[in-house]
């Protein structure tokens, strides 16, 4: 299983960006996925959670309201879109498959996680 994740980069405060994960045609529709995030030092924490269909999210409270985790299974492609960026929303993003149709906050419900994709927030 590969997942390859992007649209990582360096915004102002206030600005949006569209994190991608590239997924297998076999994860897009048979597996939970999750986006995670770990800043320097700190443990990787839990951001967003999507069903195998989409029909069901969940998101950590720190980024709801302005992030919104989607797929789209004829693509292959989970997304994370994010708004009104912040500072302490700057860390290394990763898209993980969950175990079957887990997607929750847990990080043991995640079995194959990509690269990361670096998101730096100025102020």
């Amino acid at each position: 299983v590969q997942l390859q994740a992007s649209g990582g980069g360096l915004v102002q405060a206030g600005d949006s960006l569209r994190l991608s994960c590239a997924t297998s045609r076999r994860t897009a529709s048979n597996n939970g996925m999750g986006w995670f995030r770990q800043a320097p030092g700190k443990t990787r924490d839990f951001v967003a959670g999507i069903s195998m269909r989409g029909d069901s999210v969940k998101y950590a409270d720190s980024v709801k309201g302005r992030f919104t985790i989607s797929r789209d299974n004829t693509k292959n492609t989970l997304y994370l879109q994010m708004n009104n960026l912040k500072p302490e929303d700057t860390a290394v993003y990763f898209c993980a498959q969950g175990r079957g149709a887990n997607f929750g906050a847990e990080p043991s419900l995640y079995s194959y996680w990509g690269q990361g994709t670096l998101v730096t927030v100025s102020s």
